[in-house]
Formats: C-alpha cells, sequence, structure tokens
C-alpha cells in the first residue's frame, strides 16, 4: 500500500480540496487499488477540480502521469466551457 492511506469512502475527516485530490490520485495510480474503488474515487477527485482551479493550482502545477494529466485536461476544459451558476 502506497504511503498516503487509502481513503474512506465514509470519511468523518473534513480534508481540504487538495488533500483529497492528492490521496484519490495516489490511490487511482496505485496498481494494487481494485478497479471498483478506483471507480469510487472518481467522482471524489472530479468534485475538487472546481475548488483547485479556483485557487490556480493547476497553474502552479503539472500532474506528472500522462493519462492523469489527460484526464483532467479535458475535465477542466469541460468546466471551462460549461456556463456557470
Amino acid at each position: 500500500m502506497s504511503p498516503i492511506q487509502l481513503v474512506s469512502l465514509k470519511s468523518e475527516i473534513s480534508r481540504s480540496p487538495l488533500e483529497t485530490f492528492v490521496a484519490c490520485a495516489h490511490q487511482m495510480l496505485d496498481p494494487a487499488t481494485p478497479e471498483p474503488m478506483r471507480r469510487a474515487m472518481e467522482p471524489r477527485l472530479l468534485a475538487q477540480l472546481p475548488a483547485l482551479r479556483a485557487l490556480g493550482v493547476f497553474d502552479l502545477f503539472e500532474l506528472r502521469d500522462p493519462a492523469l494529466r489527460a484526464w483532467m485536461g479535458d475535465e477542466l476544459a469541460e468546466l471551462t466551457a460549461a456556463p456557470r451558476k
């Protein structure tokens, strides 16, 4: 298991968007993570994108994993194109 422990789907601890994003990304990239857990992490990871974009995280840092970087790029492009409420 990676140094970052598996994030519980029923987390009682309030985590910052960055902490949640990093923990979910680590789980998704860990080859030992079962596929159902990866699928469960996707919505949690995506839910952090608006806050991280507002904080400018993706202007300062680049994701090193090519697949994760491409996926997040696509998701961020959709957020930018979507009308704000």
